[in-house]
């Protein structure tokens, strides 16, 4: 079944929209490189569009009606919207969830050292990534720095045209010979993903003995004192931060024709992103409209800020609680009774790799948004396989809306595999299917998407909250 090249449809009229739309997105992608970031901006840009925080509603004791908009930020990392719906809770919602984390280096606590006269982080890398991808790359750093006094610094260096970068080195061609005969995977080791960040030594302290002018760190002792300078940052503050080592310098737009985007965390704020869009054009929808965008999805989704844990089903219930609406057992039925996108990326064919692709069900470039019935690997191990009668629902939903999709699976059956959260919410009982858009490159530093497919995963989350 061959599926129509969206920009064969646009007219003139959409296709400005769809860069204008790609333009908006490509300026969030640039700004917003860590899970902090997104939901810093996010939620600063939902309380502009007239999201209230949940948190002042249950303080106060506010009460809501069908049409009001609410968010609530769960310890910095996670974002929950919804749009109260004409319809009882217990009728369910229409749900998208997408997460924002992307695979990237993590400062290990204690990650400061010296050698050779060389001031260098010790990382520990976060996600499914090609080590050898991250060498030789200008990086940046990005987090924040939680003080014993309660404060809690953020950090960005590396993104403005006047901050220093930084970098993981690689061993010079000439040399590489042994190098060059390992496997990929032991070409560069994780142990050797270290990140340089200085070479001027302190200035000797008078009377000290050559001896002890090797022994000191006076490097890093300069470069401690540039972090006390600039964010009143002592060593042992390294033990309670947060700090993630990414690709500097903004997404681009990629191609002649500009019809694509290169950046770095396409997978999954590519989703997430249409998908809070998609939020802002609710009015007073029938089923409730939610969006739930999480952390640690490339980690397996654990913990508190992940999918598996409590959060999302803790703030339905508040939520129902505030509409006057809520019991265990409606909560229960609320869960039962939704439908969801699991909002995350897909691959996308690439005809530099057509060994680990199967043709016809592949996703393409240009041909719309993604749908993945089932993901896993190994005989679908580890994945949600959404039901045929709920396939054949959310495909008359997209066709009702003129939305340009297509169905595919993340390579040969044997070739690999992946997962989401889909299955996490599937735990509920509720209808679910991964939906998203196709991505090049996908867990590189640089990946690579198409805005029409951008702009048609914007339409059809719309049309999922409006009419699933």
């Amino acid at each position: 079944m061959e599926r129509k090249n969206a920009w064969e449809k646009y007219t003139e009229e959409e296709r400005t929209k769809v860069f204008a739309f790609a333009e908006e997105y490509r300026q969030f992608l640039s700004a917003c490189k860590t899970e902090r970031e997104c939901v810093t901006e996010l939620a600063a840009r939902a309380k502009a569009a007239g999201f209230r925080d949940m948190a002042d509603v249950i303080a106060n004791g506010i009460t809501l009606k069908p049409g009001d908009r609410v968010y609530a930020d769960n310890m910095g990392k996670n974002l929950a919207l919804f749009v109260i719906g004409s319809k009882p809770f217990e009728e369910g919602m229409n749900i998208l969830g997408a997460h924002i984390d992307s695979p990237r280096l993590d400062l290990k606590q204690n990650p400061l050292y010296e050698d050779t006269d060389m001031a260098l982080l010790d990382t520990h890398y976060y996600g499914g990534v090609k080590k050898y991808q991250w060498v030789t790359l200008p990086l940046a750093i990005h987090g924040v720095v939680a003080k014993k006094d309660g404060t809690v610094v953020p950090i960005s260096i590396g993104e403005n045209p006047s901050d220093p970068v930084f970098g993981v080195s690689d061993l010079l061609i000439h040399l590489s010979a042994e190098q060059m005969e390992k496997k990929a995977s032991k070409v560069i080791e994780g142990e050797d993903l270290n990140v340089l960040i200085g070479s001027i030594p302190m200035k000797a302290a008078d009377g000290d003995s050559e001896k002890e002018k090797a022994d000191k760190r006076r490097v890093c002792a300069a470069v401690l004192e540039i972090l006390k300078e600039q964010y009143d940052f002592e060593e042992e503050d390294f033990l309670s931060a947060e700090i993630e080592i990414v690709p500097a310098g903004e997404a681009r737009d990629y191609g002649l024709d500009r019809s694509m985007i290169m950046g770095y965390g396409h997978d999954d704020r590519v989703c997430a992103y249409p998908s809070f869009a998609a939020m802002l054009e609710m009015e007073v929808p029938e089923r409730t409209s939610a969006c739930l965008l999480v952390d640690k999805e490339e980690i397996g989704s654990v913990g508190a800020t992940g999918m598996e844990s409590r959060f999302f089903e803790n703030i339905v219930a508040e939520v129902m609680n505030a509409c006057g609406d809520y019991s265990e057992m409606k909560l229960r039925r609320a869960l039962q009774n939704s439908c969801a996108l699991s909002s995350d990326v897909s691959a996308a064919y690439d005809p530099n790799y057509p060994s680990v692709m199967e043709k016809n069900n592949s996703a393409y470039f240009g041909r719309g948004l993604v749908f993945n019935k089932y993901t896993g690997a190994r005989g679908k191990s580890g994945s949600n396989d959404a039901g045929a009668e709920y396939v054949a629902h959310v495909r008359a939903v997209m066709d009702g809306s003129d939305v340009y999709f297509q169905t595919a699976e993340l390579g040969k059956v044997d070739a690999g595999g992946g997962g989401t959260i889909a299955y996490i919410l599937g735990n509920y009982n509720m209808r679910v299917i991964d939906s998203g858009v196709a991505v090049l490159n996908m867990h590189a530093p640089w990946e690579i998407i198409s805005k029409a497919d951008l702009y048609e995963a914007l339409r059809g989350y719309v049309a999922f909250l409006q009419n699933a």
